[in-house]
């Protein structure tokens, strides 16, 4: 690894009860508390958790500095190694060491589900700390970001399409949703509603009898991004776009809410030579982010949240405009949005520790967490 990340705060730990490691990543709180969610899958490291983190953390502090949220970014992680046989009784474990860290914290990190867990997990969570969101309605929570975090998708596509095509509508526009869980089948659904022609994808075949049964058209996962689309929306894993995908690309219009959509930020630049739009998955996926900490952190009602995540169109719109006239990719003037309101806030995104990926891998131990 070569890339130096810039993070407030590094804390790997091995639970208690459960054994496992456990990471929590700050990487700013200039704006505010930290928010990340937890993520809780296989690795075949924890140092390969522990990097995960890292990137994931640095993109919350961009997407709620360019939501207009005032918040930074972070990130938990509980890292399972390939062999690790994750029984009901070790994943209750696990997520009571994470929520005994959440709460050392002190509300100046604030966590909520990610790919691995869900509202029920949220629960556990809230046992030690009340900064563990979209718990069950019956719980105190928000239940399942996924509804927000497709609505802030659909108004993003809007936009991308009035830059693109000239009209913010989807009407008779062929649509490839890639990526058909909890947020993509949302977003299938509204587009449907707006009049596109959608088609599906996901490794999960079973999805497949879904989809076909609701009268989508489908895609096999190795020919979602090179069947011919008007637009592509990436709904499922990260990593997508690189430099055997982009030259395969057929779409003029990129827009999904699967993080970490590029291999690497010079993806970027490859994706603007061929003419393509693509919407930073940070500014794209902000949606349920956005919901979430506006009804659970700063007491919004339902409209006023849901509003707020509509605003995500503006945003969008004012970023590819401002992309356009500077001459700059998408993601670079989703950047200089986000550096000017972190600036404004009187640091840099980067401040205290300057943590290198490299120097963490190699150094990083997993401590005991305290039994105080």
């Amino acid at each position: 690894m070569s890339r130096a990340f810039a993070h407030e705060e590094v804390v790997v730990r091995r639970g208690r009860r459960s054994g496992l490691p456990l990471i929590v990543a700050i990487h700013s709180r200039v704006l505010g508390p930290a928010a990340g969610g937890c993520r809780m899958r296989r690795y075949d490291t924890w140092q390969d958790g522990l990097t995960d983190a890292l990137r994931l953390s640095e993109a919350m502090t961009y997407k709620s500095a360019v939501a207009g949220l005032d918040f930074g970014g972070g990130k938990s992680v509980i890292a399972l190694d390939r062999d690790t046989e994750l029984t009901p009784d070790l994943r209750e474990a696990a997520l009571e060491d994470l929520g005994e860290l959440v709460a050392s914290f002190d509300g100046s990190y604030r966590t909520g589900p990610d790919i691995g867990t869900g509202p029920e997990d949220m629960v556990v969570l809230r046992r030690f700390s009340p900064y563990a969101y979209c718990a069950p309605e019956e719980h105190g929570g928000t239940g399942d970001s996924g509804g927000p975090t497709a609505t802030g998708v659909l108004a993003a596509l809007r936009a991308g399409a009035r830059h693109v095509y000239g009209d913010a509508s989807c009407t008779g526009r062929v649509v490839i949703v890639s990526g058909f869980g909890s947020v993509g089948s949302r977003v299938a659904a509204g587009l449907v509603a707006d009049g596109a022609h959608v088609v599906v994808s996901d490794v999960d075949h079973f999805r497949k009898e879904a989809a076909l049964a609701s009268g989508y058209g489908w895609v096999e996962p190795d020919r979602a991004l090179s069947a011919p689309a008007d637009i592509l929306v990436p709904a499922a894993v990260g990593g997508v776009f690189d430099e055997a995908s982009v030259p395969r690309l057929t779409a003029p219009l990129i827009v999904g809410p699967a993080n970490n959509q590029l291999a690497d930020e010079s993806i970027a630049d490859a994706l603007a030579e061929r003419g393509i739009v693509w919407v930073p998955d940070y500014v794209a996926g902000a949606g349920g982010v956005a919901y979430t900490l506006s009804r659970e952190s700063e007491g919004y009602g339902h409209e006023a949240a849901l509003k707020r995540v509509e605003g995500i169109g503006d945003t969008v719109g004012h970023l590819l405009d401002l992309a356009r006239t500077t001459g700059v990719t998408p993601m670079r003037a989703a950047r200089q949005l986000a550096e000017c309101r972190l600036t404004a806030a009187g640091s840099p995104a980067a401040t205290a520790v300057e943590t290198a990926v490299e120097t963490a891998v190699e150094t990083a131990t997993v401590r005991p967490l305290s039994r105080s």
